[in-house]
This record gives structure tokens, C-alpha cells and sequence, in this order.
């Protein structure tokens, strides 16, 4: 009778863990179709930094990529903790997106990695390019916890500040609702960091 009982408890949390594995792999597909809908990219790639973000890519991404996200993130943490927030300060809480570059100079013509999204709040404003704005990153979940950001050859202290600034959106929405209302739409004026 106590083998049965220990069997059925057996199979109980093995069902429990596949249950819990489904219901992940559901959000991540829903998660990826929305970042492929506004990057019309493809993520081929399925990787994770040395400290446990999650990374999908278009390409596969360079140690020194994955090193400046690791570094953006603990940028970012150290800075929460100062801050005395507590939430989302996990590299395994994060997923990051690396999307093709639509652009790789800026209007000065310096190196700069940037995806093409809606313009949406910034229609007619000196950021539209005709429907479109170029962002160097974009959040598009705050549970789980995921910004799309662009790939980058050079310049990676580049990629941990867009790093750590997409990430300031997340930590805020889950530490200080208040700030994160005023500083999530960059449309209204304000800019990163926010957190200092």
C-alpha cells in the first residue's frame, strides 16, 4: 500500500511539472508571435547569457552580446537595490529579443542598432519617419518580463545601456507603479535613465 501511495505521488508531480512546462511553452510561443508581428522577424535562436536571462534571436548572438546583457542587467539590479526594490531582480525573470537592426546609423550618421516600430503615441511628432519610429529598444511584456532590442557588431556598452533602460520600464511597473506611469510613454518628454 505504501508503494502505491509513493508511486501515485510519483506521478502526480511528474504531471504537475509537465503541467507547469506546457503552460510555459504556451506563453513563450504567444510572447515570440507577438515580437515576430512587430519586428517581422524570424528567432531562429534559443540561447541564455552566462547568468540566466533568456535570449531569442534572429542570428546567434556573440559572447560579447550576451556579456553586455548580463552587464546591462546587473547595471540595472544594483541600481533597483539602491532604490530598495525587491521585485523582478533576477537574470531567469527576463527574456530578451534580438532583432535584425532596420537602421545601424543615426541622423548624425553614428553607430546606432535600432528596430522600426509604430509610431502610435508619437504620430506627427519630430520622431515619426512615416508611421514609424526608430527605438533602441521596446518592452512588450512585463509578465514575464521581456523587451525586444536590436543586434549590435560593435559598441556593446551600447547594448547594456538599452539593456538596462528597457529593463528600468519593467522593474518600475513592478516596484513603484506610480514613476513607472510617469515615465513609461518617452512621447510625454523624459528619457533614461530614470533611475540614477
Amino acid at each position: 500500500m505504501n508503494r502505491l501511495k509513493l508511486l501515485l505521488s510519483i506521478c502526480a508531480v511528474v504531471f504537475l511539472f509537465s503541467q507547469i512546462s506546457v503552460a510555459q511553452n504556451q506563453v513563450e510561443r504567444v510572447l515570440l508571435n507577438k515580437v515576430e508581428r512587430i519586428t517581422n522577424d524570424e528567432f531562429r535562436f534559443d540561447t541564455e547569457t552566462s547568468k540566466g536571462a533568456r535570449v531569442y534571436s534572429v542570428k546567434k548572438p556573440s559572447s560579447k552580446m550576451l556579456k553586455a546583457i548580463d552587464d546591462g542587467l546587473t547595471q540595472l539590479f544594483t541600481i533597483a537595490r539602491k532604490h530598495k526594490y525587491s521585485k523582478r531582480l533576477n537574470y531567469s525573470d527576463y527574456t530578451i529579443f534580438i532583432a535584425k537592426a532596420d537602421r545601424t546609423k543615426d541622423s548624425t550618421k553614428q553607430y546606432s542598432p535600432d528596430i522600426a516600430v509604430s509610431a502610435a503615441q508619437y504620430a506627427g511628432s519630430i520622431y515619426d519617419q512615416g508611421g514609424y519610429i526608430y527605438a533602441a529598444g521596446m518592452v512588450v511584456a512585463f509578465n514575464p518580463c521581456a523587451f525586444i532590442i536590436a543586434e549590435h557588431t560593435k559598441d556593446f556598452q551600447r547594448v547594456s545601456n538599452v539593456v538596462s533602460y528597457e529593463g528600468e520600464h519593467i522593474v518600475l511597473y513592478h516596484n513603484d507603479r506610480q514613476l513607472y506611469n510617469k515615465t513609461a510613454d518617452h512621447s510625454k518628454g523624459g528619457g533614461h535613465p530614470i533611475l540614477q
